[in-house]
Parts: structure tokens; sequence; C-alpha cells
């Protein structure tokens, strides 16, 4: 639909009654052109941008014409390249060139994402004007930038999906000092980002709380939408019946599993040292994936000879219904100081699997009342080690017990966090952007 008949379209929504409108705002969803920047895209297999993908497709079925401007594949299994331009429906995918200066260390991974910003700019320039809505998420963390040059130079509204708040994060990692010259500009520059948006997503509520703090004016157009699994994907598999489980020799063993990120902002001492307080019990700790923390965290369970502590790599995302079902109990975990700036997305999937919850966070943690509500575990302070591992060890001898909070859990999510509940929070949300626009 042309950008004229758009808005007179949203000018006619107006003035019309409620079924009428319904009707129109149905039609007007089906004619929405949004625009997705991204640097990760599956095949990587980043969690952001295999989430990133589940709501393309799902906006797509719900009628929205999908954009979605990525990275080649950084991260990927055995690929370093894939196609630079796909469609599939209602979804369109274009791929850009993307760079892979030190991919593992911080100042590389800048470089790489300000390399992608100024490709993903100069796709906007080019092809601005044939989106509706932009949605600018945080890889690389300052992409939203583009956002506000778009509204700024097109006039196209933009909505800012916040996965890790920033520069806060590297403040607090001590990448760079609170009162730095680059953190205060960072701060000023994401102030008016924020404030020209249309709204800004977070994934939860004290990340609201934290950027509602540095910016009170965006409090109305801060929106709390929390990630999604897919229930129908990720289902409870009985050990005997899962091939990783039998193929890592799992099946008897009461097996504790943290799959994911092991990153600066993830707390795996916790985990270690509750490792270390069950070594002589039949109960195993898998942790799968990747991150700064992984060599330190294998080399410190080798130095303490934690015979009970096995470490993969990341599996594939096919393989995930199988790994996530071969462990007995997950964890999630959150670094002290790390809350309201990052928000783990690994609890959804547990969720899905029927297993119960662990979580190691800071006692004021989303995490908490979240795990209260769904009654699917326990939250735990950081370094309260004997806490978790008298949890582990009652879990592990009773299974009736582990089953109940597991089953709970998954219910929770099939209820709350399903890719149509979150896709349809989302489709609101850039509605009501297209909206807006017509009011200027």
């Amino acid at each position: 639909m042309a950008e004229k008949e758009l808005l007179q379209q949203l000018h006619v929504l107006k003035s019309i009654d409620l079924q009428q409108r319904d009707d129109i705002a149905q039609d007007l969803q089906q004619s929405i052109r949004l625009l997705i920047v991204t640097q990760f895209y599956p095949p990587d297999y980043a969690a952001t941008g295999q989430l990133i993908e589940e709501l393309a497709v799902q906006l797509g079925k719900m009628g929205v014409r999908v954009r979605v401007f990525a990275g080649q594949p950084g991260y990927a299994f055995n690929r370093d390249s894939a196609p630079g331009f796909e469609r599939s429906g209602r979804l369109q995918v274009v791929r850009s060139r993307a760079s892979q200066i030190w991919p593992h260390r911080i100042r590389g991974r800048a470089i790489n994402g300000f390399l992608f910003c100024i490709r993903a700019g100069l796709h906007l320039l080019k092809r601005a004007r044939e989106n509706d809505v932009l949605l600018l998420t945080t890889e690389p963390p300052y992409l939203t930038i583009l956002g506000y040059l778009a509204h700024l130079f097109f006039r196209i509204p933009y909505v800012c999906l916040l996965y890790d708040l920033y520069p806060d994060v590297v403040v607090e990692l001590n990448v760079l000092k609170k009162h730095h010259w680059l953190v205060r500009f960072w701060d000023w520059l994401n102030g008016r980002i924020w404030r020209n948006a249309q709204a800004i997503v977070v994934l939860s509520s004290t990340m609201k709380d934290r950027i509602v703090t540095k910016c009170p004016g965006i409090a109305s157009k801060t929106i709390v939408i929390h990630s999604w699994a897919n229930p129908d994907i990720i289902k409870p598999i009985d050990k005997t019946s899962n091939w990783f489980a039998q193929q890592f020799d799992l099946e008897d063993k009461f097996t504790v599993l943290y799959s994911g990120n092991m990153g600066r902002c993830h707390d795996i001492d916790t985990i270690l040292a509750a490792a270390e307080a069950l070594q002589d019990e039949p109960i195993q700790f898998l942790f799968i994936g990747g991150g700064a923390k992984r060599r330190i965290s294998a080399e410190k369970a080798l130095s303490l000879g934690l015979s009970n502590c096995r470490f993969l790599p990341y599996q594939k995302k096919g393989d995930l219904p199988y790994s996530l079902t071969a462990g007995d109990l997950s964890l999630v975990s959150i670094s002290p100081g790390m809350e309201g700036l990052v928000a783990p997305s690994k609890l959804y999937g547990i969720l899905a699997t029927g297993r119960p919850v662990a979580v190691i966070c800071e006692p004021h943690s989303y995490l908490r009342q979240l795990i209260c509500e769904a009654k699917c575990g326990e939250a735990f302070d950081n370094g309260d080690d004997r806490g978790l591992a008298q949890f582990i060890y009652r879990l592990a001898h009773n299974a009736l017990l582990a089953k109940a909070l597991g089953n709970a859990g998954r219910r929770y999510l099939q209820s709350h966090f399903t890719p149509e509940i979150t896709a349809s929070q989302y489709l609101k949300v850039l509605v009501n952007s297209v909206r807006t626009r017509s009011d200027r």
C-alpha cells in the first residue's frame, strides 16, 4: 500500500465506531511494511538472532510484510556465508557482508558491529521510504542510532528493542569508567534516541526501571515484552527416549544443565562451587555453550578435580529440543550488578522442556517473581552455593517434586510466553507506532 493511502486510512480510523475500527485495524496490520535491523540472524546460533527469526516469521503469519536486514553468519556451525537474499511468504531476509576482526574479543566485536552499522545505514539510505516502521535491536549496542537518523531525515517511526542496556554493561564490567567521556556521550545519545522513538521494548521490569531512571520522560512508551519459546518445538522428552542423553551417557545420572552463553554477565562460580559440594554424589553438571568464561570455568573445574563437570560446545538449533531435555534441572544465572542490564533468554526454553529451574541472581531480580508465579523452581543469591547444592540434592532424591515443578513451568510458558502471545504484543506496538505517525 502506498504511504499516502496508509496515512489516509489511519485518519479515517479515528472517526468510526469500535467494530469498524477493529476491521480497519486488521487491514492496517496486513499493510504494514516492517524493517527489522539486527546483526545476528540464523544460521548464526546467537540466541538474539534466533528469537528475531521466530518473531519475524510469526509477524509474517499475522499479515505484516517483514524485511530483515542482517549480517552474514559469524558464529554459525561450519558456515561462513548464507544467501544474500531469501524470501518466504511475507518475510524477506537481506544479508550484508560481515567483518570478523577478533570476533571473540570486546574490541573486535565493537569494530565488527560498527562496520555492520555503516552497511545497515547505507541500506536504509537507499530504501528507507519503502518501510512504514523500523524495529532496531541492540545487536550491535549502538544500532538504534540508525532509527533516530531515519526518523530525523525521513520521518519514519522506529521502535527500539533493548536486549542489553549500554553503556551500563561496559561500565559494570569495568571496560569503561562511569565518568568516561564516551559513557557520558553514549548516555546523552541514548536519551535523544529513546525520546524520539515511538516505543522502547525491554525484556524485563528491572530493565524498564533502569532506563526510566536515566530518562524519566519515556516511561509511558517503554513496554516490557518478555522473550519466549515455542512449546510445539521444545517439548518434554524422557531421557530414555532422548538420543542426546544416550550419546553423552546421561540417562542414569541426575543431570544439572547450564545451556547457553557463559559470558561476563553470568555467574558460573556459584555453580562450580555447588558442583564441588556435590562431587561425591551421583550428580552430573553439564555445561553447553561458549563465551568469555567458558575456558576459565573449564580450567577451574579441572584444577578442582571436578570429575562431575562436563563442557560441550554450542549445539545446533535443530538439536536444542534434545540437548535441553537431557538435563533433569536447568540453571539460569546473572552476575552481581547486572540485574536490569541483561535478561537471559535461556529461561523460556527451559520452561518449555518441562524441567525445573534454579536461578542465581540478586534479591531484587524480576526472575524471582517469575519463578515464584510459575512455581517451577527456586532462586538463590549470588554466592549461595550451599543453598543451590541443597536444592539440587533434594530434587535428585525426589523425582515427583522435580516433575511437578517442571510441569508447572511449562504450563506457565504456554499461558504467557509463546510466539503467538509475544508476537501479538509486538504487533500492537507496531500498529500504534504507524498510527502515531499519522498524527504528526
